[in-house]
């Protein structure tokens, strides 16, 4: 048999793989959750109550509201036009 140049074995037809354990799966997956949470709005529990106590109210919800609402809405997923 005659020797390769280079000292490289012939691989021809055979291709890379790698393997990646459970434990470093998992702390990918756990520093992308991380990353994304960082990336989240903090959620203010005294507005959240505030705003669940006006909505109790039964004159809050008026068409000022609900348009404002949905003007909010609009702005958010499509950008101020």
């Amino acid at each position: 048999m005659k020797p390769v140049q280079g000292g490289r074995a012939d691989r021809a037809g055979k291709g890379d793989s790698i393997s990646i354990s459970h434990d470093a799966s998992f702390k990918a997956d756990l520093f992308r959750a991380s990353e994304i949470a960082k990336g989240a709005p903090e959620v203010r529990a005294d507005r959240v109550a505030e705003l669940k106590a006006k909505m109790d109210q039964p004159g809050y919800i008026d068409d000022a509201v609900l348009s404002l609402t949905a003007d909010k809405i609009i702005d958010q997923l499509f950008g101020k036009v």
